[in-house]
């Protein structure tokens, strides 16, 4: 009977547990390594970044996120290409990157340039198209935009865009914010049609565009509006022509939208379809892109008798019911621009200012349907003006030059 061997069991023992001990400090060692270099990504990944001011930079569409942070190191906005790549990766943020122009703030961590660019907060330019312009004024400051792409557009039918002030981003083209300003203008009249006061002289909404584009050229005081929308429906109830200027101005020069000269008697007697001292109704569509305020203002006038309006020297209007109040109003108006005619003409007697449409003396009247321009000359007013002489338009006339 043999005799067993503790001695050999115990050193078998012994060196199990030094290779498990071992093993256990090896495992700690790189836990301990790996934690260490998360615990030092993770200082480096929210450290404040070596930008020094604040920075636009693009990030173009189809890079990989190695590409990105390889672009965002050369560009001396992260410190680490690689760092961003294994940090995109462990944050769940490598799907979430957007392409875009980005604004980077200085000293932006590497931590605040992936949220940037994950949030799509790219960076926007705005363009604004007044009320009163035409389309093609409106596309013509859209085409001049540098920052917009692809090719010109092109203008889309009168009255058919809203005039806003719009945000964009780079890499919008030309076209796609012609039609976004179409889209507009839809929105607000499906809101605003369902809303309206029906009158029976507007049944559709190109006729209200058409009317609206008048008001909105008639005047700049906002509270004026639906007074002059009024005036302008009173007429068209009682088979009165409109008369208005503006119109008259669009015949002539169309899209141009200015006049670079006062309107003449040849103009008012002029034979077009926008010429509202010549034709009967409205014309055969808008001559500007009205806003929301004219819009609302002809979907909605105020209820009046009015059927006249002059400038009164305010930058506003006096409005009458009867030809004769009219008259008096227009009386009171001429020597109102008599006396601001003849201080001009005393100060530079050579350097008359041309007007523009809606900002004519007595553009805005409106003498009685069908009734002749009258030629009147003031001595008071300088040439080319148009006044009202009992309730009609006149032109003080320019002298003939020696022969």
């Amino acid at each position: 009977m043999k005799v067993p061997e503790p001695r050999q069991s115990k050193r078998r023992a012994s060196a199990l547990y030094r290779v498990l001990s071992r093993t256990l400090l090896i495992v700690l060692a790189a836990g301990i390594g790996l934690a260490g270099a998360a615990f030092y990504l993770r200082g480096e990944y929210a450290a404040p970044g070596p930008l020094a001011g604040e920075k636009v930079f693009i990030i173009e569409p189809g890079l990989s996120v190695s590409e990105i942070g390889d672009a965002l190191a050369r560009n001396g906005i992260i410190s680490s290409g690689n760092l961003f790549a294994v940090m995109a990766q462990a944050t769940g943020q490598r799907a979430r990157l957007k392409a875009g122009e980005y604004a980077f703030p200085a000293a932006a961590s590497m931590r605040d340039v992936m949220a940037l660019i994950a949030s799509g907060k790219a960076v926007t330019y705005k363009i604004s198209i007044p009320e009163g312009f035409t389309s093609d004024m409106a596309v013509a400051r859209v085409n001049a935009n540098e920052v917009l792409t692809g090719p010109p557009a092109a203008a889309p039918p009168e009255g058919t865009i809203l005039p806003d002030t719009y945000v964009f981003q780079r890499g919008m083209t030309r076209e796609k914010l012609i039609a976004d300003m179409q889209t507009a203008q839809t929105r607000l009249l499906d809101e605003l049609w369902p809303k309206r006061r029906p009158v029976p002289e507007i049944t559709t909404r190109e006729q209200a565009v058409t009317l609206a584009s008048i008001v909105e050229k008639e005047t700049a005081v906002p509270a004026e509006r639906p007074l002059i929308a009024a005036v302008f429906l009173n007429r068209l109830s009682k088979g009165m022509r409109l008369q208005s200027d503006p119109t008259i101005i669009y015949g002539i020069v169309g899209g141009k939208g200015r006049l670079d000269r006062p309107l003449t008697r040849a103009d008012i007697n002029a034979e077009t379809p926008y010429n509202t001292y010549r034709i009967d109704g409205l014309p055969p569509g808008p001559i500007a892109s009205p806003g929301r305020a004219a819009i609302e203002a002809v979907l909605n006038p105020q209820q009046t008798d009015y059927l006249y309006f002059v400038a009164d020297g305010s930058g506003g209007h006096a409005f009458a019911v009867t030809l004769e109040e009219h008259n008096r109003n227009v009386k009171t108006w001429r020597k109102i621009a008599g006396n601001a005619a003849a201080t001009a003409a005393a100060a530079s007697p050579d350097e008359q200012p041309a007007q523009e449409a809606g900002d004519l003396p007595l553009a805005d009247t409106a003498p009685e349907a069908g009734e002749p321009a009258a030629e009147v000359p003031v001595a008071a007013l300088p040439p080319g003006t148009i006044v009202t002489v009992e309730g009609r338009p006149a032109v003080i006339p320019r002298p003939k030059p020696p022969r």
